[in-house]
């Protein structure tokens, strides 16, 4: 593998999540054993409100489409790690550890025809402080809202919202 500054820089597991002690380059073909780490985050409020992201126009994949917190876990990081650090990095919000707990896990190889290959874990936090985008690290979010099981449906229910992630009316919001 060669050097490329300022590239993300990923683990690779089996597909039983152990690591494979090899890197990853973003961007690059996996390849076809190697997986990488993913997280999503869901944040609710007392309410029973999630805090729902909506993607920047410069985004390349959903731009100014609505989601959840995700990504893909750095090299180094544990999932724990990649959670939190995607949630301050994309929403500004500081997460406590305590305050959180993975719901499922599943592991994704081919969706719609394209190869994932990763290992996906779902964290659900919850979450009462403030939230102001002027803290987040990176520019990946246009705006956030908090919004409840209904309002994220008729996003959905409108093509306003990550499709991949309908796994939220059954796994995070079990009403």
């Amino acid at each position: 593998m060669e050097y490329v500054p300022d590239a993300e820089i990923w683990d690779l597991y089996n597909e039983n999540r152990e690591l494979l002690g090899k890197d990853h380059i973003r961007g690059e073909q996996l390849p076809i054993d190697g997986y990488h780490l993913v997280v999503h985050v869901w944040i609710r409020n007392s309410k029973g409100e999630y805090l729902i992201a909506q993607r920047s126009a410069n985004r390349t994949a959903f731009p100014l489409i609505w989601e959840c917190v995700d990504g893909s876990v750095v090299k180094g990081e544990d999932s724990l790690q990649g959670a939190l650090r995607e949630a301050k990095e994309e929403v500004g919000v500081d997460l406590l550890p305590e305050k959180g707990q993975v719901i499922f896990t599943k592991t994704r190889k081919i969706i719609d025809g394209k190869i994932y290959n990763d290992i996906m874990d779902v964290w659900l936090f919850d979450y009462d402080g403030e939230v102001d985008l002027g803290n987040a690290t990176t520019d990946e979010v246009a705006q956030v809202a908090w919004m409840n099981r209904e309002q994220i449906k008729e996003l959905f229910e409108h093509n306003m919202f990550v499709d991949t992630l309908e796994y939220f009316f059954t796994e995070v919001d079990k009403q």
